[in-house]
């Protein structure tokens, strides 16, 4: 299954106002392996990670594809700027990348319906309006650095790359990496740099960041990711140290290093793996 959100109230977050009842979504990257939900089993950590460059489709353009764009317009439009979102670049990224080129053929018939989808690997893409919301958040401009930890299917690492052409991933399940990373090669997304292994240290030799998405729940949002943003950076990270009990945070460095934190909605995501499990065991 998937993990769940409901917003039980309106919530103004310096974006248009969000509807009191929001669509179940799923974390899409950071789920162990054999499992369908629920408590969350350790993952092995690959440190250090392994980098691989993959061609991106560089900045927001139309659709490389006219197969099922109907489809991907009604999304945009009822699922996404329907709920509120409201940044033109992000919904022209959201028109413009194939859900269905990130999901598995079978999967493809309903790419584009308001939910998360199974990816295999026991893993999920993540419902199209929560990788919008999201994204909104980062206030993403051209030739911006874009960290996201927990690649997935791929399918945010894309939209991302429709805004900036320097987004990093990392992925800590080692097959859906690699998967993925055939799946970007293939489809020509040539700036994309996939790094199999432990996000938690995010990716310091590429630092600093302008954004870090993280799509997975440490018990407090990691140091080092914090050192990694630039000046004016944004962080959009879900943290708390129990499923169902957890906050969507974003937080900015000011220019004086100091750390803006504002909490944005109740969430639930599975908890980080990794070096965050192992640290949350002692």
């Amino acid at each position: 299954m998937f993990e769940d959100f409901k917003a039980i109230t309106s919530w103004r977050i310096g974006v248009p106002a969000i509807a009191a009842a929001l669509a179940t979504f799923s974390s899409i990257s950071c789920r162990e392996p054999g499992l369908d939900g629920g408590p969350a089993d350790a993952r092995r950590s690959q440190s250090p990670g392994r980098a691989t460059s993959v061609p991106a489709a560089g900045l927001t353009g139309p659709p490389r594809t006219n197969e099922r764009s109907a489809a991907r317009l009604r999304m945009v439009t009822r699922q996404i700027a329907g709920r509120g979102v409201r940044d033109e670049s992000v919904l022209e990224a959201m028109r413009a990348v194939p859900r269905h080129w990130f999901v598995p053929q079978e999967m493809q018939s309903v790419a584009y319906n308001d939910r998360p989808l199974q990816i295999g690997y026991r893993q999920t893409i993540s419902q199209p309006y929560i990788v919008a919301f999201m994204t909104e958040l980062l206030e993403i401009e051209p030739g911006d650095k874009i960290l996201e930890i927990g690649t997935g299917s791929g399918y945010q690492a894309a939209i991302l790359a429709e805004l900036t052409d320097q987004v990093y991933t990392i992925e800590i399940v080692e097959p859906l990496a690699k998967r993925t990373i055939a799946s970007f090669e293939a489809h020509g997304y040539t700036k994309i740099h996939a790094r199999i292994g432990d996000g938690y240290r995010g990716w310091p030799e590429q630092a600093p960041f302008q954004a870090i998405i993280v799509t997975c729940a440490p018990d407090d949002v990691p140091k080092p990711l914090i050192d990694q943003l630039a000046p004016g950076g944004r962080m959009c990270i879900p943290v708390g140290d129990r499923p169902g009990m957890q906050s969507l945070v974003l937080l900015r460095r000011n220019a004086d290093g100091s750390i803006d934190r504002r909490h944005v909605l109740p969430v639930a995501f599975v908890p980080m793996t990794g070096e965050a499990q192992d640290a949350r065991r002692r």
